[in-house]
């Protein structure tokens, strides 16, 4: 699903040179549930941005189902992030005047679906991640962790190829960190393709393959299962 070789991404400030990704190479297989882990500045959201194309590497070479996504222009890059990526962030990323299913609804609704359809995929996305019995709450009116849920209902919606999760556990308590990892290891188990940045180890033992990231580099990775 996913082939990274020898990516690094270097950052300019004047003429100070910060070299973050020192050479990465990674193949991810379809259907692999991949943690990054690593200590704070190790590179594992920096990784994590080049491979979901929000970000661009200084050199090296990205394909993702085929597609080297390097060679695209903006608009194409654009349209393969909303057609075939999922997004979950740490901050949920939810737009506080939308309810939650109308949160859902709106990516669908950028890539062309009807509102009848749009609203009934975000409902179904929404019964996915147990919360149907929270559609017109406001996020306001949500836990974190059912916040952070609907992110999750709103990336699966969109039936992405590759569904990417920047430390999706940071902001909550470890009851719903929990459960947002059962949740993610349902979907998973369905076929999809999840990529996760985490710090912490014990949100990782429904992995299928953990990849340790240290100073820029990969040093080491462990299999969980396959």
């Amino acid at each position: 699903m996913i082939s990274v070789k020898n990516i690094k991404k270097t950052y300019t400030n004047g003429d100070i040179e910060t070299h973050v990704l020192k050479g990465i190479n990674l193949e991810v297989k379809t259907g692999e549930f991949l943690a990054i882990m690593g200590k704070s500045g190790a590179g594992k959201s920096t990784l994590m941005y080049q491979m979901s194309i929000l970000d661009e590497p200084t050199s090296g070479e990205i394909l993702i189902d085929g597609v080297d996504i390097l060679s695209l222009s903006i608009k194409e890059k654009t349209e393969f992030r909303l057609n075939k990526l999922g997004y979950v962030f740490q901050d949920y990323a939810l737009l506080p005047e939308l309810t939650a299913v109308e949160n859902i609804m709106i990516p669908l609704l950028m890539r062309g679906l009807d509102t009848d359809l749009a609203k009934k995929r975000a409902m179904e996305a929404l019964a996915d991640v147990g919360l149907s019995h929270r559609l017109n709450n406001l996020p306001s009116q949500l836990s974190g962790g059912e916040q952070q849920r609907v992110s999750i209902a709103r990336a699966v919606a969109q039936d992405p190829i590759i569904l990417f999760a920047d430390e999706p556990t940071a902001n909550l308590d470890s009851v719903s960190s929990t459960h947002i990892i059962d949740v993610l290891r349902e979907i998973n188990k369905r076929g999809q393709t999840i990529i996760m940045v985490t710090h912490e180890k014990e949100y990782t033992h429904k992995c299928n393959r953990i990849i340790y990231l240290e100073d820029g580099l990969i040093i080491r990775e462990e299999r969980l299962r396959d």
